[in-house]
C-alpha cells in the first residue's frame, strides 16, 4: 500500500510535468506569432532560448518515464499511462521546435514589408495553439471525448493551410517579386499545420490511454490533395535551399 501510494504520487508529478510543458509549448507559439506579426525580432530569437528550456524539460520527463518503469515495473493501465506520456512529450517537443522554425523564418523577413496582411495564420496559429491545450487537458482527465473534439479540429486548420496556400499561389503568379516572401509564408503555415498534427497525435494517444486501442481519428488528406498541392510535403531541410 506504500509502495502504491508512492506511485500514484511520481504519477501526479508526471500529469504535473506535462502540463507545464504543455504550457510552455502554448506560449512558444503565441509567441511565435506575434513575433512574426510584429516582427519582433528580439522576441523570435528568444524563442530559441525557450526551445532549449522545452528540450531540457522533455528529457526530464523522459528520465521520470524511465525510472517509473524501472523501479515500479508497472503493468496494465500504468504501464499505458507511462508510455503515453513519452509519445507526448516527444510530439510537443516538436511543435516548440517548429516554433523555433517560425522564428528563424521571422528573422529572415526581418527588413521586409510583407506582401499581404496576416490573417489567416494568426488563425491557423490559436487553433493550433487550441487544439495543444485541450489534447494536454484530454490527457490529465482522461476524457475520450475532448480528445475527439481536437482531432475534429484538425480539419479546420488543414482548409485554412489550403487556402493560404492557394492565396500565396495567386500572389506569387501576378508578382514574381514576391515568390521568395512567399515561400515564407508557405513554410509557415506547413508548420503550424503541423502543429496540429502533433496535438492530434497527442489526442490518439490519450484515446490509447484510456482504452488501450492506438486509432487515427482525424481525416488525413486524401491522395488527390496531396497531388494537387505541391507544399503538403515541406520539410525543414528544404528552407535553405528556397529562402
Amino acid at each position: 500500500m506504500v509502495t502504491r501510494h508512492y506511485f500514484d504520487r511520481e504519477l501526479e508529478e508526471l500529469h504535473l510535468d506535462l502540463i507545464k510543458m504543455g504550457s510552455l509549448v502554448e506560449e512558444s507559439i503565441e509567441n511565435a506569432i506575434h513575433a512574426l506579426k510584429k516582427q519582433d525580432i528580439a522576441l523570435a530569437r528568444k524563442l530559441f532560448i525557450n526551445d532549449d528550456i522545452i528540450d531540457d524539460m522533455e528529457s526530464k520527463i523522459e528520465r521520470k518515464c524511465m525510472n517509473l518503469i524501472a523501479r515500479q515495473q508497472p503493468l496494465a493501465k500504468d504501464l499505458r499511462t507511462i508510455s503515453t506520456a513519452l509519445k507526448i512529450i516527444t510530439d510537443m517537443e516538436r511543435i516548440a521546435d517548429h516554433s523555433a522554425d517560425i522564428a528563424e523564418i521571422t528573422i529572415r523577413m526581418a527588413n521586409e514589408k510583407y506582401i499581404k496582411p496576416l490573417i489567416d495564420i494568426p488563425k491557423m496559429a490559436e487553433l493550433a495553439k487550441q487544439m495543444v491545450n485541450k489534447s494536454i487537458d484530454a490527457y490529465v482527465k482522461q476524457d475520450i471525448s475532448l480528445a475527439q473534439e481536437v482531432c475534429n479540429s484538425d480539419d479546420a486548420v488543414d482548409d485554412l493551410f489550403l487556402k493560404i496556400v492557394l492565396e500565396l499561389i495567386n500572389i506569387m503568379k501576378n508578382d514574381p517579386q514576391t515568390v521568395e516572401q512567399g515561400i515564407n509564408f508557405m513554410f509557415i503555415a506547413k508548420y503550424l499545420e503541423r502543429m496540429a498534427d502533433h496535438a492530434t497525435n497527442i489526442s490518439e494517444w490519450v484515446v490509447y490511454n484510456v482504452t488501450g486501442e492506438h486509432e487515427h481519428l482525424a481525416r488525413h488528406l486524401h491522395k488527390d490533395d496531396r497531388i494537387n498541392n505541391p507544399f503538403i510535403n515541406i520539410k525543414k531541410e528544404d528552407i535553405k535551399d528556397n529562402i
